[in-house]
């Protein structure tokens, strides 16, 4: 059976160093004043954090979380800030499109989207869509089933 950090039994490919270079300064939280999250990474063997930064993760019923997005030279990983959880690590072998900057994976580009709005499979047979607007004091957010 295939690790975490394993697809169809094959290693996650690490980031390519000029890819490695672009990401670097990408640091948004202050990474390694989080002693929880460097815990975390080392638990799973990554120690050098790419990319760092919140997010809005949205449920199936349409409620937000907030999560903490970490990318690594190997995998993905979504924290839960308020428990100090490992929700999901994801091997970049398993990465198709990722929505932050140019960079590679393996042989592949991953395909950039910059975008005020998403779409994603809330369930197998329901299509939402995510869409930000900026008005007056903030950003309005609507989700919409498609």
């Amino acid at each position: 059976m295939p690790t975490p950090d394993q697809i169809d039994g094959e290693q996650s490919s690490p980031v390519q160093p000029a890819d490695q270079e672009i990401l670097t300064k990408r640091d948004y939280i202050n990474f390694n004043s989080h002693p929880s999250l460097t815990k975390i990474l080392h638990k799973q063997g990554d120690q050098e954090v790419l990319f760092a930064d919140k997010l809005l993760k949205f449920t199936s019923s349409g409620k937000m979380k907030s999560r903490i997005l970490l990318i690594t030279d190997f995998a993905i990983y979504i924290v839960d800030p308020e428990i100090d959880s490992l929700k999901r690590r994801i091997a970049l072998a398993a990465v198709d499109k990722i929505c932050i900057t140019t960079r590679k994976a393996s042989d592949y580009e991953l395909e950039v989207v910059s975008s005020n709005r998403f779409e994603y499979n809330a369930q197998s047979d329901l299509v939402k869509e995510i869409e930000f607007e900026e008005v007056e004091g903030g950003v309005k957010t609507r989700i919409l089933r498609k």
